[in-house]
């Protein structure tokens, strides 16, 4: 399926290649402003295209001075200059961004690498021990769950108790008063 894929990626990599050199052929003809933005709006493509396909991006620059070199009137030859310039900047930005990615995909496959070399030497941990060390943080987990209803229960006592003393205490005082009430009535 892999190779499937990867033989559509490569026909349709195709197709653009050669939107983008008709694109440069049709703007030559027409003596059209070249830069590469322009080429690659055209093409339907986007510019990081160009910039993967040096070739084709050779080939746009190629264009562009041989029509400031027909034209030196026409002003293309700075506007040229300052595309090259604006290439070149994003060149080197993309170089830093896939350098830094490089580094990060290579500290990961030495992990790998690593726990791999590891697990086969025989000096990592067996697969037993794994399980079992998945089994402590599970419990551990639900330890963690039952602590926390402990305390939600033992909230809910404190509050019931106090509930249960104000209640007993106003059911004193009513008796209380009965029973003065009588008194105070025999007193009288």
């Amino acid at each position: 399926m892999s190779t499937a894929m990867s033989a559509g990626r490569q026909a349709d990599a195709d197709r653009r290649r050669q939107r983008v050199v008709k694109a440069v052929n049709t703007a030559t003809q027409k003596g059209c402003r070249i830069t590469v933005s322009g080429i690659a709006r055209q093409a339907g493509v986007d510019r990081t295209f160009l910039y993967r396909h040096r070739d084709l991006l050779a080939l746009v620059h190629a264009a562009e001075l041989e029509r400031a070199e027909r034209d030196p009137s026409s002003g293309a030859s700075t506007v040229s200059r300052a595309s090259l310039q604006a290439d070149l900047a994003n060149a080197q930005a993309r170089t830093v961004r896939l350098s830094a990615r490089i580094q990060q995909l290579e500290r990961r496959l030495s992990q790998e690498l690593g726990e791999q070399a590891w697990r086969q030497s025989g000096l990592g941990a067996p697969t037993d021990i794994e399980e079992l060390q998945r089994t402590i943080t599970r419990l551990e987990q639900r330890n963690v769950e039952l602590t926390e209803a402990l305390e939600e229960s033992q909230a809910d006592l404190a509050a019931a108790r106090e509930a249960n003393r104000e209640l007993t205490r106003t059911l004193n005082q009513r008796g209380d008063r009965k029973q003065d009430a009588p008194a105070r009535s025999n007193a009288g």
